[in-house]
C-alpha cells in the first residue's frame, strides 16, 4: 500500500515576526535565489498575499508569479515586499 503525502507548507508556522526574519536571514545567508523568493513567497502567504501585494504596489498575480520557484523578482519588487512586510536586509563584511 503507497503513502499518500501532502505537500508541507510552512505559512501557517510563521505566526510571528521573529521567524518570519529568521527565515529570510537563512534564505539571503544561502546565496540561493530561488530560496529567497521561496522564502519571501511563504511569509507573503502568511500574511495575506492581497495585502502584501497592494502595499508593495503590484497586483496579487504579480506576486504570485515573483516569489514562484520559477519566478525571479526585480530588484524593485524585492524591495517593495520586504517594505510591505516591514522586513529590511543588512550588508556585513564577509
Amino acid at each position: 500500500m503507497a503513502i499518500e503525502t501532502i505537500p508541507f507548507d510552512a505559512a501557517p508556522y510563521l505566526g510571528t515576526a521573529e521567524a518570519q526574519a529568521e527565515l529570510v536571514n537563512d534564505a539571503f545567508e544561502s546565496g540561493d535565489p530561488r530560496y529567497v523568493a521561496a522564502a519571501l513567497g511563504t511569509i507573503a502567504r502568511a500574511r495575506g498575499m492581497t495585502k502584501v501585494a497592494k502595499e508593495a504596489g503590484i497586483s496579487r498575480e504579480a506576486l504570485y508569479r515573483a516569489l514562484s520557484p520559477e519566478g525571479d523578482p526585480k530588484l524593485s519588487t524585492l524591495l517593495g515586499v520586504l517594505k510591505a512586510l516591514k522586513l529590511s536586509i543588512k550588508a556585513e563584511a564577509a
